[in-house]
């Protein structure tokens, strides 16, 4: 089992289609996912900064509804809302996509809006990314500000939790991954992040934030093919490892998965470049796993450093899976985790 939780391969899918290659996803995306071996995919649906005022929530709606067209349109994917779903779908050799928010600008100020996301199939959410939404700072302001969640971002939170949807920790701001941490009763994920006492850089997690998430079942998902997270000279398949081995040193082999953020071809195809992040210099290598046919250098660097096969089938997909069947589509209550 093979579970990214999180590739912005949507974004690039819907640049090809208003250029009428509605081909992409079979030309490029399947091919790949098939390659590196892909069983589960969390696409994330971002909403780009023109959209995020008075856009977003159309925005994100079209983006969900074109995932669920790729899913009608190829037998080979299937949207899931429920780890049974998964189980289903990757048993029957397809590929299960699980939907997710990154950024959630779709909800506004408006935190009942996360049950019209429930609807529509919503399982991951984000609730800010670099900059600010009405739910919570991003960690690009935490130079400049450190506001931990909202009054609405604490409702959305505990909307989430009582519904089914697993909550990801990544992008917050040091302010709210405390705060989430504290009022969390659910294993949740961090989809794609990095260890801050490995590459010392605002998007990464210190040590305390990565034993908070694992003391509540949860699971960090490494982000293997964005270099400023990993290592700016070099980010080899073996730095990746060494974030890898240091979230299992500080915690367990148990809170480790892959989020490796493959959002570089569409940089590259519709920017002319490398994406921009706050606070980060640009002045960066080229990441050694950039797509997901990459991702076998992974399992050759951890098999290579004497990783067990049943550590490396966790860290590939079977801890990432657990929080996924533990929490999504089940209402809090119905289901015991598994920690």
């Amino acid at each position: 089992m093979v579970v990214d939780l999180h590739n912005d391969l949507i974004l690039l899918v819907d640049h090809f289609d208003r250029r009428g290659r509605p081909d992409h996803f079979a030309e490029f995306w399947l091919p790949e996912l098939r390659a590196g071996g892909v069983n589960v995919q969390v696409l994330p649906v971002f909403v780009e900064e023109q959209f995020q005022s008075e856009g977003a929530l159309r925005r994100t709606l079209l983006l969900i509804e074109r995932i669920h067209r790729l899913a009608a349109e190829h037998p080979d994917v299937q949207v899931c809302r429920t780890g049974a779903d998964v189980a289903s779908a990757v048993a029957a050799g397809r590929i299960a996509f699980v939907i997710a928010l990154e950024g959630a600008h779709a909800l506004g100020q408006d935190p009942e809006l996360i049950g019209t996301m429930d609807k529509v199939g919503v399982r991951v959410v984000s609730i800010a990314h670099l900059g600010r939404t009405h739910l919570a700072d991003g960690s690009g302001f935490d130079d400049t500000s450190r506001g931990g969640l909202t009054p609405q971002g604490t409702e959305v939170l505990a909307e989430m939790e009582r519904l089914g949807i697993v909550f990801d920790i990544s992008h917050l701001g040091v302010a709210g991954v405390d705060d989430v941490l504290s009022r969390a009763t659910r294993p949740l994920l961090a989809t794609h992040s990095g260890c801050r006492a490995v590459t010392d850089m605002h998007r990464n997690l210190t040590d305390d934030q990565l034993k908070g998430i694992a003391g509540l079942g949860g699971v960090i998902g490494v982000a293997a093919a964005i270099p400023p997270f990993i290592d700016p000279a070099r980010p080899t398949a073996a730095r990746v490892v060494d974030h890898i081995e240091h979230i299992a040193s500080v915690t367990s082999i148990d809170a480790v998965a892959l989020g490796p953020d493959f959002v570089d071809d569409y940089f590259m195809q519709v920017y002319g470049g490398r994406m921009v992040i706050m606070g980060v210099d640009l002045e960066f290598a080229d990441a050694e796993v950039r797509r997901p046919s990459d991702l076998p250098k992974l399992t050759a660097e951890m098999r290579a450093r004497g990783f067990a096969e049943d550590e490396v089938a966790k860290v590939l997909g079977g801890n990432a899976m657990r929080v996924l069947d533990d929490v999504m589509g089940e209402p809090s209550g119905s289901k015991m985790s598994s920690l």
